[in-house]
């Protein structure tokens, strides 16, 4: 009995040494931030107040602390085989709170420099 324990013990201990099988083990993706599509940033458009955007692209992830013009969205999705995708967008407001600039990731549609009616 003894020693078919330490038979088995033997036997089982190289196996702790598997890490090859972690590639076939299931790892969640893990998304982070404001996801945005094309279709949400091609309805952007020059003079839109902060609500317009907001309406559109939903709540920034950072707004700039000192001045209040400057909203961030950001997104990160790392999948479970370790790849990385990252994207992000800044809107920039002028002292009306108008939309007066979008950088990023992004293409801009075609009509973002047409002005919406207020």
């Amino acid at each position: 009995m003894r020693f078919r324990n330490l038979l088995f013990a033997l036997l089982i201990m190289p196996l702790a040494g598997c890490a090859w099988l972690s590639e076939f083990v299931y790892k969640v993706d893990i998304p982070q931030g404001n996801y945005i599509d094309e279709q949400q940033v091609e309805k952007l458009r020059l003079g839109m107040t902060k609500e317009q955007v907001r309406f559109v692209l939903g709540t920034p992830m950072v707004k700039n602390s000192f001045r209040d013009t400057t909203w961030y969205y950001v997104y990160r999705l790392k999948t479970g085989k370790g790849v990385e995708y990252n994207k992000r967008l800044i809107a920039n407001f002028d002292a009306e709170d108008k939309l007066i600039a979008v950088e990023g990731d992004y293409e801009l549609g075609e009509d973002f420099e047409t002005p919406i009616d207020s």
